[in-house]
């Protein structure tokens, strides 16, 4: 079944070149050329993945995923004009899946999203479709990737859910920062240990009533992190 990917950029002849790219690679592509439209595309329409720009008329790229992220958990991949590594990580804290610089080669594109979707077709393998795992308040629903609290579903995004599961799957391991980039961005992820940093913190934003004194997810200082 063909991949559906919204491309959002107000350059038109960045959208027609993506587009025309990712066609070759028979995958099925929508385009936006605003925040707003954008965000309207998203809400009636299921995407695999979202190429976002950051630097959009009526709505900007980051309030676009900020936006998203109140009701999808659909990968989001930043385009950003910009170098400064504040840029990349913010699009990261709006809850961005991962950033590519422009001007960029368009097999970097494609490599992104290709990485991305392997990442998430592992998630439907037989082992994992059944697992659904209960401890205290959190209950981390495997099959449907939904996350509950005190019986109150938490909307993570698909790399804090991904974090999470691995953590909760692998109870008292304690992973370092660089072995969780490595495991759940993959080993081509060009970013570094700030991006699992940030990850780890808005993640405890979300499913911790005290996040100063995590309940799950746990620091072990000057090693990493683990869930207990």
């Amino acid at each position: 079944m063909a991949k559906k990917i919204l491309v959002v950029d107000d350059e038109k002849l960045i959208v027609k070149g993506i587009r025309f790219s990712l066609e070759q690679d028979d995958m099925e592509v929508d385009c936006a050329y605003d925040g707003e439209e954008a965000l309207e595309k998203v809400r009636t329409n299921k995407y695999d993945i979202v190429l976002l720009d950051i630097m959009l008329p009526k709505l900007t790229g980051l309030e676009v995923c900020q936006q998203i992220r109140e009701f999808s958990n659909v990968p989001v991949i930043m385009l950003t004009a910009k170098g400064d590594d504040m840029d990349k990580i913010l699009g990261l804290e709006y809850g961005a899946d991962d950033y590519i610089t422009k001007p960029f080669n368009i097999l970097e594109v494609k490599a992104r999203i290709k990485a991305i979707m392997r990442r998430t077709a592992g998630k439907s393998e037989p082992e994992k479709r059944a697992q659904i795992i209960e401890a205290g308040d959190l209950r981390l629903d495997c099959e449907g990737r939904r996350l509950y609290i005190a019986g109150k579903e938490v909307n993570l995004t698909a790399k804090e859910f991904d974090v999470l599961e691995l953590l909760v799957l692998n109870p008292n391991k304690v992973y370092s920062r660089e072995n969780l980039l490595k495991l759940v961005w993959g080993a081509d992820y060009p970013g570094d240990v700030r991006t699992v940093d940030v990850h780890i913190r808005r993640l405890r934003e979300k499913v911790e009533s005290n996040p100063s004194e995590p309940k799950y997810v746990h620091t072990k200082w000057g090693v990493g992190y683990y869930y207990k």
